[in-house]
């Protein structure tokens, strides 16, 4: 079997093809052991004659000797027609399907039967020419992985984009680009790379490196979010530039800003600063996963660090400074704590009396005169008075 495994397969959707006739295949983004990442295209009936092919390696595992000894996935037959109803349906069963493939003991998940089904071919590289009068129409899965029939209403147009300087690729799963180049973006990964294809090629670019053919980018960028998620720090960074953050692997920090080009604005008690999204991870989340793309890509370069860069946009993007994120950040917190409720306006209201509203003393009455005394006092002190005299 060798050493060459997948790691991970996942189901990305679906397209719709005219040439030769009308069909659909399944775009499946295949993670190899050697931290590569490979998009595959699949008719249903292909993955049909995979899983038959599967059953027939393994009987055992396959339940046609005892039906309580399988556990190879089931896997309904093509249907006589399969329309895109069809198409968008099954993309549940596949997604489950390929989940519980990658579960399997490593005699079947590594088989030359398995490994070769899901590798490369000449096919998966042609994208369709120019001269097509029809396109192909891609169907993107929901970003929850579930698919609903609902969801997906019409064909997915990918956004075209235009790069801005030249890039050279940093591993084979990623893609060269030259100033002027238009990709269209299949996937926007937080992580600030991006899956973009163009003509006969395929990989992931920074998105840093993009800018939209239509308008500027930065009305893309979701609002700075000062209530801020907590995240902790998988790899340690130390910045580069005055307005990137550095921090230890192990911190617990909060992210206020998601920029897409992945490099996102955090909060460390009032300090703020760039730092790259790659290395973080929500807490109770999987690592592995996550440290797997920084040993294949690494962080993103920023779009400051570009040189020559040329923009077709009269009207440069436009980032808030650190001092805008520290001080709106600085009043949302403050604001935070004055509101009903919050622990911080909680104990101030039981500080306050002790500290701001002391309590007064009681005033001390002057000492009356003795004749006073004696007027005031009863008759049996006045008795024991007049005999103690």
């Amino acid at each position: 079997m060798g050493d060459h495994f997948i790691r991970h397969i996942a189901l990305l959707g679906f397209e719709k093809r005219f040439v030769p006739s009308q069909h659909y295949v399944y775009m499946f983004l295949v993670k190899w052991q050697d931290l590569s990442e490979k998009v595959v295209y699949r008719r249903f009936t292909e993955i049909y004659e995979f899983h038959k092919g599967l059953k027939e390696m393994f009987p055992i595992e396959a339940g046609d000797i005892n039906p309580e000894n399988r556990i190879i996935p089931h896997l309904p037959a093509p249907r006589w027609f399969d329309g895109q109803r069809a198409a968008e349906s099954r993309q549940g069963t596949l997604t489950e399907y390929c989940s519980t493939l990658m579960s399997l003991p490593v005699k079947i998940s590594r088989c030359p039967h398995f490994l070769d089904f899901f590798r490369v071919r000449p096919d998966d590289l042609k994208l369709p020419t120019d001269s097509q009068v029809k396109k192909p129409e891609t169907y993107l899965m929901p970003k929850d992985g579930k698919s609903n029939t609902a969801d997906i209403t019409g064909p997915i147009i990918l956004q075209t984009y235009r790069a801005i300087a030249d890039y050279e690729k940093g591993s084979s799963s990623q893609m060269a680009l030259a100033t002027g180049d238009v990709v269209d973006v299949v996937e926007k990964n937080e992580s600030g790379w991006w899956f973009c294809q163009m003509k006969t090629k395929r990989g992931w670019v920074p998105a840093s490196y993009l800018e939209p053919l239509d308008s500027p980018d930065e009305a893309e960028d979701p609002e700075p979010n000062y209530e801020g998620e907590p995240y902790v720090t998988i790899k340690a960074y130390s910045g580069v530039l005055e307005d990137e953050m550095s921090l230890e692997e192990g911190e617990t920090i909060e992210v206020i800003h998601k920029l897409l080009d992945g490099w996102w604005v955090v909060r460390k008690e009032d300090v703020t600063g760039y730092f790259p999204s790659m290395f973080l991870q929500k807490a109770g989340q999987d690592v592995a996963q996550a440290r797997s793309q920084i040993k294949s890509r690494g962080a993103p370069p920023r779009r400051s660090s570009i040189r020559n860069a040329h923009s077709i946009h009269q009207r440069s993007r436009k980032r808030l400074s650190q001092d805008t994120y520290r001080r709106n950040s600085v009043s949302f917190t403050k604001q935070r704590r004055r509101r009903p409720g919050h622990p911080g306006s909680a104990l101030k209201e039981q500080q306050q009396p002790q500290t701001e509203r002391p309590k007064p003393q009681p005033a001390v009455p002057p000492r009356p005169s003795a004749d006073l005394i004696l007027h005031r006092c009863s008759e049996s002190t006045k008795r024991k008075l007049a005999s103690a005299v």
